[in-house]
């Protein structure tokens, strides 16, 4: 029995973006097409196999800095959620550099709540396994309030629950805006405990 479903549900990559390691920021460069290996995208600030932990494991790894499987090689985020913290910020719309996204797709509803190890598979097979929900941070708000002050500030509430996965290569490859990707989701039922 296949651990992994295909899915009705397909995203289109709308945008795709890197931020350069040597950067101090996670202002992110818009790209027409992106390479992908096992280690992420080359040259890219989340590239490695491996990475520090930091403050979201801390319950896990009380020294920050200690090294880790790195599932955080890619940030992934949905055009249909960003619509929605815009608006809550009062933008018209939310310009994906200042997030420090790797991807913007359409068309799979609440996305950032999608099963933790699901796969977003493009047609020519690259792959990509989802790890879990990303959580809002200051550091957007940071690159908004830079370029248009008073809309930073209401990011990180507005934010919540809509700011996409973070996810790790499973299979390299190439995207290009205008990708599709299939979902794939654990073969599982919620856990009982959770629903209770």
């Amino acid at each position: 029995m296949p651990a992994l479903v295909p899915t009705e549900f397909y995203a289109t990559v709308t945008w795709l973006g890197t931020v350069p390691a040597a950067r101090d920021s996670i202002r992110a460069e818009l790209r027409d097409r992106l390479e992908f290996t096992f280690a992420g995208i080359p040259g890219e600030r989340h590239e490695g196999l491996t990475r520090p932990s930091c403050s979201r494991v801390l319950a896990q790894y009380p020294e920050q800095g200690t090294e880790i499987a790195n599932v955080r090689q890619v940030s992934i985020v949905s055009a249909e959620e960003n619509a929605m913290i815009a608006a809550e910020c009062g933008l018209e719309a939310l310009d994906p550099i200042y997030l420090g996204a790797s991807i913007v797709i359409e068309g799979i509803e609440d996305f950032s709540h999608v099963p933790p190890s699901s796969r977003l598979q493009a047609e020519n097979g690259m792959t990509l396994s989802i790890d879990m929900q990303n959580r809002p941070c200051n550091l957007p708000a940071r690159e908004m309030e830079a370029d248009m002050p008073g809309h930073g500030k209401p990011f990180k509430a507005a934010a919540k629950g809509r700011r996409g996965v973070t996810a790790r290569v499973e299979r390299p490859g190439r995207l290009t805006i205008g990708d599709r990707l299939r979902l794939h989701i654990p073969d599982q039922r919620p856990w009982k405990l959770a629903t209770d």
